[in-house]
């Protein structure tokens, strides 16, 4: 009965959260019709983002926040996945129990600080840091990327260093007594096997770097321009719906929904494609 009752209730999760998958993705085609039909596929290339007020229309285009998106999530990614792994690596295999058990604690802290918190601090701390070590305004594409870093650090961290904490004692006390040194333990024992938590760690971070927003709002710029180098400020498709949408009106509101569709398809899709090809390799 009990194993009835589980089974039925675990289909029905599953069950709706497809259903609510596809409908999210369904209200954002059905109001992005308007732009798909008067832009088409060049709404993804062109860098216009001009509102007419006189005719109720205008020129929109999601190259820039598009472009913005990508490079802010590519520098997060880039710089949270070796130190998450890391502080990982530490936490489980290094740190003795009386100072892994602060830490931890620590980390999981930090990743229940409100993400505005994180984009005052950028704001007003370390993009004034930045401004003075390479120059540009303090705010843009490195200031956003480095504390959307800080911010995904904590999750990655957390879920690697559950992942590995799952590695069998038996086997690195096997690979300890044929001779391998620590290193050899975490680099061929304890990695290979929590392989697949560190891959969903990856694509969990993943996905909240691509969508934040609020962080991203204080430090990007919030600027339409495509950026030339990686200290000028630009924007992203979340900066561009928050700041934009309680003013916009009929075409530009549409053009607004393709974008979210974009960023909704491009979530769905790296995060897929991640998933499948790790997961189908039968990464345990």
């Amino acid at each position: 009965m009990g194993g009835q009752l589980f089974r039925n209730l675990s289909f029905f999760s599953a069950t709706l959260s497809f259903f609510i998958l596809i409908g999210i993705f369904s209200v954002l085609f059905t109001y992005a019709q308007e732009a798909l039909h008067t832009f088409g596929f060049d709404f993804l290339f062109t860098e216009v983002w001009e509102a007419d007020e006189e005719e109720e229309g205008g020129v929109f285009g999601g190259y820039i926040p598009i472009v913005g998106t990508l490079l802010s999530t590519l520098i997060a990614m880039f710089i949270a996945t070796p130190i998450a792994m890391g502080i990982a690596i530490f936490l489980t295999e290094i740190a003795s129990a009386k100072l892994a058990y602060p830490v931890s604690v620590a980390i999981e802290l930090l990743a229940a600080i409100p993400s505005i918190i994180y984009g005052m601090w950028g704001l007003f701390y370390f993009a004034p840091i930045v401004q003075a070590s390479v120059g540009g305004d303090g705010v843009g594409l490195l200031t956003a990327g480095v504390v959307l870093a800080i911010m995904i650090i904590p999750f990655m961290a957390a879920i690697t260093r559950d992942a590995m904490h799952t590695a069998p004692a038996v086997l690195k006390e096997s690979a300890y007594a044929m001779g391998a040194t620590k290193f050899e333990v975490i680099k061929d024992v304890v990695m290979p096997y929590a392989k697949g938590g560190i891959i969903g760690s990856i694509i969990l971070a993943l996905g909240r770097a691509l969508g934040e927003t609020m962080a991203v709002a204080f430090l990007i710029g919030s600027v339409m321009t495509l950026p030339n180098k990686i200290t000028d400020p630009t924007t992203s498709i979340p900066v561009l719906l928050a700041n934009n949408f309680s003013e916009a009106e009929d075409l530009e509101i549409s053009s607004m929904y393709y974008l979210a569709l974009i960023l909704f398809v491009v979530s769905f899709a790296i995060i897929s494609v991640a998933k499948f090809y790790f997961f189908g390799k039968k990464v345990a």
